[in-house]
């Protein structure tokens, strides 16, 4: 460079490298926390859905026999039948998320539950998760027709006791594409009219449902019916799903 020439050279304050770098970690600082609050929002969104639809009873001494459990605890395993008699465990299904709903035929509250247990079985079903109803009656039939007056009000039901075939008959007509949810029976003892199998949960009255991990752990439970299509059922269940 010749003497007289000015320089053409770039200078950088110093003072603007330092402003510089502190936005730069304000942004960063900002982006971390954003990306950390993100997951824990939905944690407390799904927490505050459980909360919300489940009122977590005392766990009676048939789940907890010690008196001092917490959730979640072990789904005690159980064999019921499908309607070809096939024998199907709870621990089956183990791996995926379960619903699981305890009702009747004989339940009239269950009859205003299950239209919306079907809509949500039929838009959350897949391969993680599974709705079972188990119905604590004595025969097929019965649980066949209460099914078609629950799904199918617009079916005629005849009145009196219906044999198995035509509960058959009234149920392809009824319900032809069958259910999203899959039943299975569950026989009283003697003159019970609760299921073994729910009674052996301590269960006295239906409905009740479980919501069970894929590890085999009763994660919530729901005394009584639930609105099982609102969006705050759906978070509920899918904090468990999406796990």
């Amino acid at each position: 460079m010749a003497p007289d020439q000015k320089s053409t050279g770039v200078f950088i304050d110093a003072r603007v490298l330092v402003v510089g770098s502190l936005v730069a970690a304000v942004g960063v600082a900002v982006l971390a926390f954003f990306l950390w609050m993100v997951p824990n929002a939905a944690a407390r969104e799904s927490q505050a859905a459980c909360a919300g639809l489940v009122s977590q009873p005392p766990l009676n001494p048939a789940l907890c026999p010690s008196g001092n459990c917490k959730y979640p605890i072990p789904a005690p395993d159980f064999t019921a039948y499908d309607h070809n008699g096939k024998p199907v465990k709870l621990s089956d299904f183990r791996g995926k998320v379960v619903l699981l709903n305890f009702w009747a035929s004989w339940c009239g509250v269950c009859k205003t539950e299950k239209p919306h247990l079907e809509e949500m079985a039929a838009e959350l079903g897949s391969s993680d998760f599974v709705v079972v109803a188990l119905a604590s009656d004595r025969d097929w039939a019965d649980v066949l027709v209460a099914i078609v007056d629950a799904l199918s009000p617009a079916t005629p039901v005849p009145d009196g006791k219906i044999d198995l075939a035509k509960a058959l008959d009234l149920y392809a007509h009824g319900v032809p594409k069958g259910t999203s949810f899959q039943v299975l029976l569950d026989k009283p003892a003697g003159d019970e009219n609760i299921g073994q199998i729910a009674a052996s949960w301590g269960i006295k009255a239906v409905p009740e449902s479980a919501l069970i991990d894929r590890q085999g752990n009763i994660r919530h439970y729901f005394v009584n019916k639930r609105d099982w299509q609102t969006p705050v059922a759906e978070t509920c269940l899918r904090s468990v799903i999406d796990e």
